[in-house]
């Protein structure tokens, strides 16, 4: 039963990848964030997923009755993603450059809890979160750059413990090569 799972798997991805036609990611793609400065590269795996690796700052703010503060962290994501509508937004004459297309994708992030910039200081060390994320991306005219993404995951920190965590991520930004 295991390898007819299996084989079936192997098949349905083959078809897929075959069906994807001339649509496929570009690939090499580095980026600058102006909203949460920062570098981002993204390069191609298959015809439809990248690999996203971005170096950057990520913002917090809390005010509570007990006291106010803000702080600019450094960030480190990674996002393994699954662009799945650029065959047909190829079709409707929409534009794919640059990977401008919706995706699915697994990301990670590591956060440090000691601010750049800003009062907002943690008792951890560092955090993370890693789970599922839907996004789009899009490019438009002089490379400027607009990719959102929304998701919820496993959070964790330098004790050991574990929590809920929403993913999300908003940046825009200018296309610097590719």
């Amino acid at each position: 039963m295991k390898k007819l799972l299996l084989l079936s798997f192997c098949f349905l991805s083959f078809s897929f990848i075959n069906a994807q036609g001339q649509a496929s990611v570009e690939d090499r793609l580095l980026s600058i964030n102006i909203l949460t400065p920062g570098l981002e590269y993204e390069f191609g795996l298959t015809n439809s997923s990248t690999l996203d690796l971005r170096a950057g700052t990520g913002f917090a703010y809390r005010k509570n009755s007990f006291d106010e503060g803000f702080g600019v962290y450094p960030i480190f994501n990674v996002q393994y993603r699954y662009y799945y509508n650029l065959e047909k937004r190829l079709e409707k004459g929409k534009n794919i450059n640059n990977n401008s297309a919706n995706y699915i994708a697994l990301s990670g992030a590591v956060q440090a809890g000691k601010p750049i910039i800003g009062d907002l200081e943690y008792n951890e060390g560092y955090f993370g979160a890693i789970g599922p994320v839907w996004g789009l991306q899009r490019y438009y005219g002089g490379g400027f750059k607009l990719d959102l993404n929304l998701g919820a995951g496993y959070g964790f920190n330098e004790s050991g413990e574990s929590f809920f965590s929403p993913l999300i991520g908003l940046r825009l930004g200018w296309r610097l090569s590719n």
